[in-house]
C-alpha cells in the first residue's frame, strides 16, 4: 500500500491539487459541501482536511499541532473557510501561520458573493486573498 505522501505526490503530478482545508468546527456542514464538490470527477481539487475539536490549550495540543503540520506539509495549498466563527478559532489562525511558515499558498474562501462576517485580522496581516467559494478552482490553478 502506498504511503499518503506518495499518493499526494502522484495526485500533484496528475494535475490534482492536494488541499489542506482549515475551518472552525462550527462550520462542519458547510465544509462537507465543499468536500462533496471536490469529489466531483471534473474537479482537480482533493481536500486533505482535519477538523480539530480539542481546545487549543488542551493536553493533546502539541501532538495535534505536530500531526496537522505533517498534513499541511504534504499539501500544496491551504484553503481557509471563512465564517462568523473563523475569527475566534485559534486553531484556524495557527494552521494559517503554520502553512505560511511552511511556504504554502493560503487562500480564504466564503460561500457568498461577498464575505459578511467578522474579518480575522490575520487575513490582511498576511495578505491572504479572499475569494468566493465559486472561484476557488480558478485560484488553485
Amino acid at each position: 500500500m502506498r504511503s499518503l505522501e506518495e499518493k499526494a505526490k502522484a495526485a500533484l503530478q496528475g494535475g490534482k491539487r492536494n488541499v489542506f482545508i482549515s475551518f472552525a468546527t462550527e462550520d462542519m456542514d458547510e465544509v462537507n459541501l465543499l468536500r462533496a464538490q471536490a469529489k466531483n470527477e471534473n474537479s482537480d481539487i482533493e481536500f486533505n482536511d482535519h477538523s480539530v475539536r480539542e481546545p487549543y490549550e488542551s493536553e493533546r495540543a502539541e501532538y495535534i499541532k505536530r500531526k496537522i503540520a505533517e498534513r499541511i506539509a504534504r499539501s500544496s495549498v491551504t484553503v481557509v473557510y471563512l465564517s462568523k466563527d473563523t475569527a475566534q478559532s485559534r486553531w484556524v489562525e495557527w494552521e494559517v501561520k503554520k502553512s505560511l511558515e511552511l511556504g504554502k499558498k493560503v487562500i480564504a474562501v466564503h460561500p457568498g458573493d461577498s464575505f459578511k462576517g467578522s474579518r480575522p485580522s490575520w487575513l490582511d496581516q498576511h495578505r491572504i486573498e479572499v475569494v468566493p467559494w465559486s472561484r476557488l478552482g480558478d485560484r488553485l490553478k
